[in-house]
């Protein structure tokens, strides 16, 4: 660790996590395409992690956001604490000024990387129904608390971070499926039923010796939380053709945490909320190759076509259950 830079220390000290005249020390986390993430060691040796957010995304398009969205991470951290104590990293403290938000620190010898272990073809079902299981549980703690709505006024932003990028870019790369994704990006933004996390992603989780710890809030919003199990889904998907081997125990995985999340909803019809779900799944499975974020890990054009066959296929015949597009790509892959 080195000096923690001095802009970062001010929102420690805005905190009262960092006392005046005092230094920290620190060194960059990598990993993130938003923020700065910087692992911290205060000088009385306790440890946490703190984030600032970016105004330009560091992806290859020119992909801006409001730093503000570090405000509702905050709160979207404080929300799901009381929802499932455990399922996201305790909030420390929070400084509109710097853009800087701290939380606890949580060693990666004890939390790996759900990305990383899926990466090694470990694919653990009771893991993934575990993440599906407390998705829910957070859904439907804050579906009973419309007031909670009024703290997340963000549907420019959600719009900016992951419509807009997501479908909107897609749809302009496919101008034929353009009314289809369009009419996906504006059933999106309308629907309004609660907290959704935004970036429920195998990259984004840990997994603890508790169980499943969700980060990265970025792109909290008071929405459709069939965004948050698509979202999550998808990438169970795109993971087969990154470890081929183990692609049939990723797409029981799909299973299982679909039918655990489902299992769980408790707000809505769960027939319901898995219709959006598998409608839009399509169009964020075809965005990772074809919109402004597409996954790092597919680069030749074999696996990019698999996806486009997939996804086109589906959203000119838009299904309403998650199993027909686990059957679809399961057929297309060979799994």
């Amino acid at each position: 660790m080195g000096p923690l830079p001095e802009e970062l220390a001010e929102g420690l000290r805005a905190m009262r996590l960092l006392a005046p005249g005092t230094r920290a020390e620190g060194e960059p986390l990598a990993g993130g395409v938003s923020s700065d993430i910087w692992r911290v060691r205060l000088p009385d040796g306790r440890e946490l992690c703190i984030k600032r957010a970016l105004p330009k995304l560091k992806v290859a398009a020119d992909w801006r956001a409001p730093v503000v969205r570090n405000r509702y991470e905050a709160r979207w951290l404080a929300r799901a604490a009381e929802a499932v104590p455990g399922f996201a990293p305790r909030l420390l403290g929070q400084d509109e000024a710097t853009g800087t938000l701290a939380m606890e620190w949580l060693a990666p010898d004890r939390h790996p990387v759900w990305k990383a272990v899926l990466k090694d073809g470990a694919a653990d079902a009771g893991f993934a129904a575990e993440v599906g299981r407390r998705l829910a549980r957070l859904h439907a703690h804050a579906a009973q608390r419309p007031e909670l709505s009024a703290d997340f006024p963000t549907d420019s932003l959600f719009h900016a971070i992951r419509l807009e990028p997501y479908l909107l870019a897609t749809a302009r790369a496919h101008p034929d499926l353009a009314p289809r994704l369009e009419a996906l990006a504006a059933r999106t933004a309308a629907t309004k039923r609660t907290l959704v996390h935004g970036d429920v992603s195998p990259k984004n989780i840990l997994a603890g010796p508790q169980g499943p710890v969700l980060l990265d809030a970025e792109c909290a919003w008071w929405g459709d939380p069939a965004f948050d199990i698509a979202f999550c889904l998808n990438h169970l998907l795109l993971k087969c053709l990154w470890t081929p081997a183990a692609a049939p125990a990723f797409l029981t995985c799909f299973e299982a945490l679909a039918a655990a999340y489902l299992a769980s909803v408790t707000w809505e019809a769960p027939a319901v909320v898995e219709a959006r779900a598998a409608s839009l799944l399509p169009g964020l499975f075809l965005a990772r190759v074809d919109g402004k974020s597409p996954v790092e890990y597919l680069t030749d054009e074999a696996s990019k076509e698999q996806i486009r066959r997939v996804a086109r296929h589906l959203l000119a015949n838009p299904p309403d259950r998650l199993k027909t597009i686990r059957l679809a790509w399961g057929e297309e892959i060979g799994a």
